[in-house]
């Protein structure tokens, strides 16, 4: 993976991570850092599983690939929380 490959994956992770957080009632404690790395996971495997639903391709915007990514980064970001809570 390039560089430009990186930024693109840092920037779909801060998105998908950022409509994640914004999901989820009430305040996150937890760093951007964290955000964007469980928005770049979640991108990741929505994609997996858009997939393997065989909605992952589709003319125009792929919005249910994007509710699947957004859904997963606000069950990420939500056990992040809980996980850094009991710490």
């Amino acid at each position: 993976m390039g560089i430009s490959g990186v930024i693109s994956a840092v920037l779909i992770g801060l998105v998908i991570g950022a409509l994640g957080r914004l999901v989820l009632p009430g305040r996150q404690r937890i760093g951007m850092l964290w955000t964007i790395a469980v928005g770049i996971a979640a991108a990741l495997v929505g994609t997996g599983i858009a997939a393997v639903l065989g909605v992952s391709d589709t003319k125009g915007i792929d919005w249910i690939e994007w509710a699947i990514q957004i859904a997963l980064a606000a069950a990420g970001v939500a056990a992040l929380q809980r996980f850094k809570g009991r710490a």
